[in-house]
């Protein structure tokens, strides 16, 4: 059963991009074995359940839940690239929390030494991803490699990435092929100058039952009625 719940996770119930034949037989048989009548309904309380939790995390699970770097170097950039992913049954919960999203995504790339980091929602029942981007570097390449797709917001820190939802075989691939064609970083580096001193700490807030880390201190937090920006 665990086993057929986590290729269902995986490939999004058979419907992702980096679905092979071997995985609906595989799901075909273990529905078999653990008796699963309803491989649907299975999917749909397991969605349920991950998205449930996801929206209870703080900005800082969901930037660091399910972050991956890659390293590049070519004549005119070298460096690591962030990359996070965030598969939900309701992205607008996710990204309604854009504001306090941004900053936590800045503040992990300096703390990681990262060139650039990005965090991809995806919408796991209508098969579709939104790019936030916290910065110039994340907007100029974002444009680079998805030069097809639309910025959605007035503060250029979305992206509308249509049906792309796989890490594996839409977002690097595409991100590579940008810097191996000759991206180089922009000059404007946005918000990614402050100092990592004054990012503030991690710390688990202790009237949270759930014993969630969040960031205390920063001096990109949130600020009533002015939003984030990708320019500094």
């Amino acid at each position: 059963g665990m086993m057929l719940c986590a290729i269902l996770s995986d490939t999004l119930n058979l419907q992702g991009p980096t679905t092979t034949e071997w995985d609906r037989l595989i799901v075909a048989v273990l529905s078999e074995i653990a008796q699963v009548d309803d491989i649907q309904l299975l999917a749909t309380q397991q969605f349920k359940a991950k998205s449930k939790e996801l929206a209870g995390l703080s900005s800082h699970g969901l930037v660091n839940g399910d972050q991956k770097s890659f390293s590049f170097k070519t004549e005119k950039f070298e460096g690591d690239v962030g990359f996070a992913v965030v598969e939900t049954t309701d992205d607008a919960v996710i990204i309604d929390r854009l504001g306090e999203l941004l900053p936590e995504i800045v503040a992990c790339k300096k703390e990681k030494e990262l060139s650039a980091l990005f965090l991809a929602v995806v919408n796991i029942v209508s098969l579709k991803g939104t790019l936030l981007l916290c910065g110039p570097t994340e907007l100029s390449l974002a444009k680079a490699a998805f030069s097809e797709c639309n910025i959605v917001n007035e503060g250029s820190t979305l992206m509308d990435l249509g049906k792309r939802v796989s890490r594996k075989k839409d977002y690097i691939p595409a991100i590579t092929q940008a810097i191996k064609s000759g991206w180089s970083k922009p000059m404007n580096r946005g918000q990614s100058t402050v100092d990592i001193a004054s990012l503030g700490k991690l710390e688990v807030d202790p009237l949270d039952p759930h014993q969630r880390v969040v960031r205390k201190g920063s001096i990109l937090a949130p600020k009533s009625g002015k939003p984030f920006k990708v320019v500094g």
